[in-house]
């Protein structure tokens, strides 16, 4: 509480500066943010993939092109870094034409091709990028001029704009500032975007300040104050005291109902949701066993646990892709049937049933599911012990494949392709040097995930992911659960400057348009 009351008299004490300094707009000096994080793991945009550390760099960066503001609907990409762009007819080589005079953060001068080309295979190079198995098509990426890049692929991308726009491995940094800072650049980092990194103090808090030369207009927001809370009550005390005006929320129906009563509070939910899966680690005896996958697909009851979550911010899924891409296929899902569990059960030599471990997050997002989830295992005698850690260190030991079930949640490019390839091929399997997340050693649609992406026409790769939904969910590889949907809360004094319908990078964008009046 002392260090809440500190905050406190802090932001009162900035918030009556601003007043007083800017009586004329209104404006405040400082956007006061709360996540659900205990501190930063990386600032590096190819290495970034916790919630809070995409958030982050999602205002630091900018990709080639960029998901309007608001928006996570591929139709509407438009240009970002790039001026322009063409590709040759039969989708292979694509060309782009940079804008004139975009500005490095700092002293790091003017972005070039040069530039483009470093970021770009660095996101390329599973050495330094969380995201590599995407660029796995890119045969080439090269500088035809100063202002001009040229990227071939091996075959063609289904959604490649996706791939290079400001999300995940498509943001550009500055190669002189790469180069230069080495290992420092995660907790240093250096872009074009609206805001720049000014500092942090560890496990507390991290500052971005607006950057005037930004090149689509000095942001009206002087700069970020973002404070790591990872308890959901202290955000919301700090919120509802004013110490905050934007807070990452609690993704549960109740929650969601009870912060729309707050005074002066807008709840803002929206897409991608993160796809939530419980996989089932193949690897580990019996779950090499398909009589006990089965078991345990049927043993879970799927209807219970969105009822438990709230629709409105859990909507049901069906098929291994999740909900709303494109080529999601549920012409198959597994019934909840206990009785037959149990039969499963027995005829795999376990009719007094069996024993399971999983690592679980302790985050409020994770651990109360899994609770549900336990319980319903144990009513056919599934004994699921939890072994229930804090947020790093389950994403840790679970990539070490330390867990018979992973419960994992996702949001991705909205093509069947980025979930299939990531979650579900073998080259993605945890402990292979190609790993990205296929927790459950997945290999069933290998052939139609590969050739999906060889299709030379929409019909053609539709059929294919099909086909590889089909087969995976006969190899239960995993039981899908639901699309657990982003909630942000945020002050009536917030004016993000777009209406948010959606974010690939989970959290509000706020850019150069972003107001606050108080």
């Amino acid at each position: 509480m002392q260090k809440t009351g500190n905050r406190l008299l802090a932001a009162l004490a900035v918030s009556l500066m601003a007043s007083i300094a800017l009586p004329q707009t209104g404006l405040a000096e400082t956007l006061r943010v709360g996540i659900n994080a205990a501190d930063i793991t990386t600032m590096d945009p190819t290495r970034a993939t916790a919630t809070a550390d995409v958030a982050l760099v999602s205002w630091m960066f900018n990709g080639l092109v960029r998901f309007q503001p608001g928006s996570a609907d591929p139709s509407k990409i438009e240009p970002d870094l790039a001026e322009s762009w063409s590709s040759s007819a039969d989708g292979l080589a694509w060309t782009f034409k940079l804008k004139k005079d975009v500005k490095f953060h700092g002293d790091y001068g003017i972005l070039t091709a040069e530039d483009v080309v470093f970021s770009l295979t660095r996101a390329k190079d599973p050495k330094t990028s969380s995201f590599s198995s995407d660029f796995a098509a890119v045969k080439s990426i090269e500088a035809v001029d100063p202002m001009t890049v040229r990227i071939t692929l091996n075959e063609p991308v289904p959604g490649f704009l996706g791939l290079i726009a400001n999300y995940h491995g498509g943001n550009i940094i500055s190669k002189k500032a790469a180069e230069k800072l080495g290992a420092d650049f995660k907790s240093h980092p250096i872009g074009t975007g609206p805001f720049m990194f000014d500092r942090a103090i560890t496990q507390q808090t991290v500052h971005l300040k607006a950057f005037p030369e930004y090149f689509r207009g000095a942001p009206k927001i002087s700069d970020i104050q973002f404070d790591l809370i990872p308890s959901d009550s202290s955000r919301e005390l700090a919120f509802r005291s004013g110490e905050l005006d934007l807070i990452y929320g609690k993704r549960e129906q109740r929650w969601v109902d009870q912060a729309k009563a707050w005074d002066d509070a807008v709840v803002d939910i929206f897409a991608p949701g993160e796809y939530r899966t419980i996989f089932l680690n193949m690897a580990h005896p019996p779950l090499e066993k398909i009589k006990v996958r089965e078991a345990i697909a049927h043993a879970i009851n799927v209807d219970q646990i969105v009822q438990f979550v709230g629709a409105g911010v859990g909507p049901r899924g069906c098929s291994v892709v999740p909900t709303g891409y494109l080529g999601e296929d549920c012409s198959w899902a597994y019934k909840y049937d206990p009785a037959l569990s149990s039969k499963l059960l027995e005829e795999a030599g376990f009719a007094k049933g069996l024993q399971l471990s999983a690592v679980v997050s302790s985050s409020s997002s994770q651990q109360p599911i899994m609770e549900v989830i336990q319980a319903q295992l144990a009513e056919v005698g599934i004994d699921m012990q939890m072994k229930v850690v804090d947020h790093p260190t389950y994403q840790e030991q679970v990539r070490k494949d330390l867990s018979d079930f992973v419960f994992y949640g996702a949001a991705r490019y909205p093509v069947a392709d980025s979930y299939l390839s990531q979650f579900y091929h073998s080259d993605a399997a945890i402990g292979k040097p190609t790993a990205v997340t296929n927790f459950a050693h997945c290999d069933a649609a290998d052939a139609e995930i590969s050739a999906a992406r060889k299709a030379v026409s929409d019909e053609e790769r539709l059929k294919l992911w099909s086909a590889a939904q089909k087969k995976i969910h006969e190899q239960v590889c995993g039981v899908p659960l639901f699309s657990l949907m982003q909630v942000w809360v945020r002050s009536k004094a917030v004016d993000y400057g777009y209406e948010l319908k959606g974010s690939l990078n989970l959290a509000p964008p706020i850019t150069e348009q972003t107001t606050l009046k108080r």
